[in-house]
């Protein structure tokens, strides 16, 4: 009879003992409730609480990663989108994670779904192509500042993914198509003016100096001889035909 009370009386400290002896991880808080009240919260290590009387719950404290999959957005130009993120985010107060939420990391499921919506709903298309990394600042501060009474801080917010219908796709591409024309026929242009005024310089040097022209027409007459073909056009300038011209008009006229 002594043997069985001495198994059943050492049984019992074991499963006290094993109730009374924690061990809190480097990575965690220990939030503890004595009888209903919050008590404090215990470093990492091992820890003691009383059996019946304290309860422990433990909190991770470290960077966590949740996914917010692809949201309906109705941007403020009335564009249909489909976007997802990524939200980055941590414990900061043990305590307020444990007594002022359910669950912190539903709840900043939602908040972040939510968030999402709303922000991106107020951009622009382009705004939501082009500026992600000020949209990513505007969500971040926004949904930290719906966390931080539960004891959650987000650190970021990373846009992952934007996917549009196939019809704003192609309305997208014959606008960079557009654009792509609009910028080479003004570049275009803009060679065409500069040959322009190069070309006026050119006959304003020409016409102050003669002897340009003639060392121009030497040289034009180098560059067809070079070409190798067997047809030769000969530029002649009108001014070698004066004497012809003239010889020929006091023929037909001998008493002028």
């Amino acid at each position: 009879m002594n043997w069985i009370v001495i198994v059943i009386v050492a049984f019992l400290v074991l499963i006290l003992a094993q109730m009374s002896v924690k061990i809190v991880n480097q990575y965690e808080a220990g939030v503890v409730f004595r009888l209903g009240r919050l008590s404090g919260t215990r470093l990492p290590g091992l820890r003691f609480i009383i059996p019946f009387v304290e309860r422990m719950r433990k909190v991770d404290t470290r960077v966590l990663t949740l996914d917010v999959p692809s949201q309906d957005i109705m941007t403020r130009d009335n564009v249909t989108a489909m976007v997802n993120a990524v939200v980055y985010f941590r414990v900061v107060h043990p305590e307020a994670s444990v007594i002022e939420v359910y669950d912190h990391r539903l709840a900043t499921y939602q908040i972040c779904q939510t968030s999402l919506r709303s922000v991106l709903g107020r951009s622009e298309l382009d705004e939501l192509l082009s500026q992600r990394e000020r949209l990513n600042e505007g969500l971040q501060r926004v949904i930290d500042e719906l966390t931080d009474p539960w004891g959650v801080k987000v650190s970021a917010v990373e846009i992952k993914d934007v996917q549009l219908p196939s019809s704003v796709q192609r309305a997208m591409a014959a606008q960079a198509e557009a654009e792509r024309e609009r910028r080479a026929k003004i570049v275009h242009a803009e060679g065409e003016l500069q040959a322009s005024e190069r070309l006026a310089e050119a006959g304003r040097v020409i016409a102050q100096e003669p002897t340009t022209l003639q060392l121009r027409y030497l040289q034009t007459l180098s560059q067809i001889a070079g070409d190798g073909s067997s047809h030769l056009v000969f530029p002649l300038p009108v001014q070698m035909l004066g004497p012809f011209t003239a010889a020929e008009e006091r023929e037909q006229h001998p008493d002028s």
